[in-house]
Formats: C-alpha cells, sequence, structure tokens
C-alpha cells in the first residue's frame, strides 16, 4: 500500500469556497500560479493492477509540478472508501481521483468533497446511475466493448456453444458490474444462443476468496466449458485453480488481467488467451484531466478536448467520460512484448 505523504501538510480551503454539493461548487480548481494537489483512492490496497495507473498518474503530475499522492483503503468494501476520502478533504486536496467501490454508498461524501470545491474524478470504475456526483471520469476502454468482447472470445473457444460463468470482483462493483451487463447483452446476440450463463460468483478482489470461488464453479457445474473472469486478481486465480484441476482442455477461461501475471498460464497454454488496456496509460490521461480541469484550461462538459501530454488529444464525451485508449490482447506470440 502506497500512502499519502505530499498532501499530510496540505492547508484547509479558506472560506468562501463552500457551495451546493450537486450543482458545482462556487470555486473550483486552483488559483493562476498555485500548485495542483491530486490524491488518487484505489479499490484496495496491495491490487498490483492500481501500480501502473498510479505511475502513470505521478508521470503526468510531475510534467505541470503538480503534488500527487495515493492512499488505498484495506479492503474493496462498499464503503471502505469514505473515510479516506473525507480525510483528504481535511488536508485540502484539489482534486480527488476515485475508483469507486459502489455507485451509490460514496455519494455523500464525494457531494460534501465538491461542496468544499474539491474536483471529483473517477477512474476506472464510475458512479453508474449517479454520474452527476462527480465532475468527469475517466475509462480504460469501451465498456460496451470489454463486454461484447469478452463474449466473443469465449464464444470462439467453445464453438458457440456450452456452459460458462463469470467470476467477478465485488458485488458493487461499478465496472465489472457495467461489463457484465453488456455481456448479458451479447448473449441476445441468435449467435450466442447456444451458450448459457449458468453462474456469476464474486471474489472480492480477493485471492484467496478468488480461489475458492473458482474451484467451486468448477464442482458445481462438472460440464463447465467456459470461465471469464473480468478481473485482474480473478483471472489470476482461476488460473491456477484451472491449471491445478488440469482442466485446461475443457474449461476455457477469458478475462482481464496484467501480462505479468498471467504470462505463465498463457504460455504454457492454461489461459487461450486474455485482454487489458494500459493502466499507466489511464493514469497517464487522467492526471493531464486533472490538472487541466484544476486550472481552468478545460472544462467538464460533452464535447471539450483536451491534450494528455504524449498521448495526444482526448475529448470528453456523453456524461463527461473520456475514453483513454483501446484494449491490448495478450496471446502466446506477445505477451513477452508487455511489461507491466
Amino acid at each position: 500500500m502506497l500512502t499519502v505523504s505530499m498532501l499530510a501538510t496540505g492547508c484547509k480551503r479558506e472560506e468562501g469556497d463552500e457551495s451546493s454539493a450537486t450543482g458545482g461548487a462556487t470555486s473550483r480548481g486552483v488559483a493562476d500560479g498555485k500548485t495542483v494537489r491530486i490524491v488518487y483512492i484505489p479499490k484496495n490496497a496491495g491490487n498490483p493492477y492500481f501500480a501502473p495507473f498510479i505511475a502513470g498518474m505521478k508521470k503526468a503530475a510531475d510534467e505541470y509540478g503538480a503534488e500527487f499522492a495515493d492512499v488505498a483503503p484495506a479492503t474493496a468494501d462498499a464503503t471502505s472508501q469514505i473515510p479516506v476520502i473525507k480525510d483528504q478533504v481535511q488536508l485540502g486536496v484539489d482534486v480527488l481521483v476515485i475508483s469507486p467501490n459502489s455507485p451509490d454508498a460514496l455519494v455523500p461524501a464525494l457531494d460534501e468533497a465538491r461542496g468544499k470545491g474539491v474536483l471529483v474524478i473517477t477512474a476506472d470504475s464510475d458512479l453508474t446511475g449517479s454520474e452527476d456526483h462527480r465532475d468527469a471520469a475517466v475509462f480504460p476502454v469501451d465498456p460496451k466493448d470489454v463486454g461484447f468482447s469478452q463474449i466473443e472470445t469465449l464464444g470462439k473457444l467453445i464453438d458457440y456453444k456450452g456452459k460458462f460463468a463469470i467470476l467477478s470482483a465485488t458485488t458493487d462493483a461499478p465496472n465489472q458490474n457495467l461489463w457484465i451487463g453488456h455481456m448479458k447483452e451479447a448473449l441476445k446476440d441468435p449467435k450466442y444462443a447456444g451458450m448459457q450463463l449458468v453462474d456469476i460468483v464474486y471474489g472480492d478482489d480477493q485471492p484467496q476468496k478468488s480461489t475458492t470461488e473458482a474451484e467451486a464453479l468448477l464442482t458445481k457445474h462438472p460440464d463447465l466449458r467456459g470461465l471469464i473472469a473480468p478481473t485482474s486478481v480473478g483471472i489470476a486465480a482461476a488460473a491456477a485453480v484451472v491449471e491445478n484441476a488440469k482442466k485446461a482442455d475443457q474449461v476455457k477461461l477469458v478475462g482481464l488481467g496484467l501480462p505479468s501475471e498471467l504470462r505463465r498460464y498463457v504460455l504454457n497454454g492454461t489461459l487461450p488467451g486474455a485482454a487489458l488496456w494500459s493502466p499507466y496509460d489511464m493514469g497517464y490521461v487522467t492526471s493531464h484531466l486533472a490538472v487541466q480541469l484544476a486550472q481552468g484550461k478545460v472544462k467538464a462538459q460533452p464535447g471539450a478536448t483536451f491534450t494528455a501530454g504524449t498521448l495526444g488529444e482526448r475529448e470528453v464525451g456523453a456524461k463527461n467520460v473520456v475514453i483513454a485508449g483501446k484494449p491490448l490482447v495478450f496471446t502466446k506470440e506477445n505477451i513477452d512484448d508487455f511489461k507491466f
């Protein structure tokens, strides 16, 4: 777990910065010439997925001379980020970037932060259904592409027929639920009529619980033909379970994960392939957006554009969402090319 240091000596905001929680603060961002202070709150401590994202955020923050720090709750529970949010507002952060563990549990705390002039950006996951309670969001890729591509990838591997299950993160995880929703939408296509989703289980983004849930799926559904794990912790655990059970030929595993953690399973055939995106690039885009919003150089509104450093121009889309990049697919042929 990385800890906050730069913000520990931050001062509180001066009087006059108050505003309504959902209508936008009357005084947002920072004054000209002042250092922008950014803090990032990931879902939980110890999740390796967030390390390159944090590195990307720090790199972009350094390009502006902005202060950056990150602090994580111990678990990915729906309410675990609330005390962290409150602490950072007290420390005087300018921009709060968060990968929310719940689409609604955090709303009161984020409303309070925005009411005190703090800009709120969600990243990787969003306040689905409660988007009015943050200023902008950064998605790694188009969520629909994630859901549809996972179904198509698995479909090809199992000849578009048979039972499959999903091993997700937490029941409240906004990004996971959004992707699963698009998977279910994809299954309505007659092309996938022979595929049957028989179970969705949750490993809470904890290695041991993910392992236990994956093992239970293989026991409960002995004729299972496929498993989708759209979580970096879950897919690594599921790959180990499938390998140990010697069921790689029967159970085709696909999902989202870090190539550094999945290389062994891809190369030995346990995992036919996996997908992700560049967490580093997503972090890099996020900090560029954060600083430029804070400095008033870009507005959080659809159609606005900004330059994300070396990655070039990005556009703010519907619901103030920015798409960081394109999906990456890891196979035996290319997995050694990726270093994160």
